[in-house]
């Protein structure tokens, strides 16, 4: 594997984000998705990081806060999504290096965990497992078990309860097909 650079995304690195993006989904929908959740309350900015390969960027992996609510009250913990890598540089451990850097950034930064909604397979590899494990209920019309979590902080999900999205992915959800 030639060397892969993961680094946090610039305000120069926007168009080519958006390429991936469009590039990897065949579509325009999560580079849109990307621009709004930029614009949302939810957005932290050292959680937007690029994967780059002779100075070409060919990934990027986006995290932002949403709500975990219960009895306790609300925490914010991270929701992963979108992750992307260009098709031509695929299984060449591009999305591992940018998921392994985006726990860790998130780590160091307090963060108490993370949700995906995303294939269960992959995400296991990094230690992710059952949103259900912690009794964490996911609104978007996705199936139960393509909701994968992964506490940072022992205790981080104590309580479970019920994950608030920003109304963007709520509509991204509901009008993708994803």
């Amino acid at each position: 594997m030639d060397s892969i650079v993961v680094r946090e995304e610039t305000a120069a690195d926007v168009r080519a984000i958006d390429v991936v993006n469009i590039s990897a989904f065949a579509s325009e929908n999560e580079a849109k998705l990307v621009s709004a959740l930029r614009q949302s309350a939810g957005y932290v900015p050292e959680l937007s990081l690029i994967a780059e390969s002779h100075n070409r960027i060919v990934g990027h992996i986006l995290l932002t806060t949403i709500g975990l609510f219960n009895a306790q009250g609300e925490r914010k913990i991270l929701s992963l999504a979108p992750m992307s890598v260009v098709p031509s540089q695929s299984h060449r451990g591009i999305g591992s290096a940018l998921v392994r850097a985006a726990i860790a950034k998130a780590g160091s930064l307090g963060y108490p965990g993370i949700v995906v909604v995303g294939h269960p397979e992959f995400y296991k590899r990094f230690a992710f497992d059952s949103a259900e494990k912690w009794q964490i209920r996911c609104p978007l019309p996705v199936p139960a078990d393509a909701v994968t979590a992964l506490e940072l902080t022992k205790g981080g999900f104590a309580g479970g309860g019920a994950l608030r999205y920003p109304q963007v992915m709520l509509d991204f959800y509901a009008t993708s097909g994803r």
